[in-house]
């Protein structure tokens, strides 16, 4: 079944696309919300996770926080400062047959995987 596109739906893509960043689902209804104070959370919410589930946007799933949503929707390595928090996409190679070389699987059937780099990002090592 397709999905139709509502104005909601463009509204929230525009706004992840615009960000140009990785940002939570709460970031990005701050700011629909300041133009359009009628559309609600969960509108922005269900949103977001139907443009992950079809492609349209990438939910970058965190360890120990929100997940965020990147407008860059290819397959790609992410970088997380330790200091500020922020994440960054990092410019490599992305590993496709990576779980094909695990040897060991205990019967864990692997369906993908991220890798979050971990450092101090430029601002904070000023």
């Amino acid at each position: 079944m397709k999905k139709r596109n509502t104005m909601q739906r463009s509204l929230v893509l525009d706004t992840v696309k615009e960000l140009q960043r990785h940002a939570t689902a709460d970031e990005v209804y701050a700011i629909i919300n300041k133009k359009h104070p009628d559309i609600s959370r969960g509108t922005v919410y269900r949103n977001l996770n139907l443009l992950s589930d079809i492609g349209e946007i990438r939910k970058v799933e965190m360890p120990g926080g929100a997940a965020l949503y990147d407008h860059l929707c290819y397959n790609h390595y992410h970088a997380r400062c330790t200091k500020c928090g922020r994440v960054f996409d990092v410019d490599m190679y992305f590993i496709a047959d990576l779980e094909g070389r695990i040897t060991n699987t205990c019967g864990f059937e692997f369906t993908g995987h991220d890798i979050i780099f971990k450092g101090i990002c430029l601002e904070c090592n000023k």
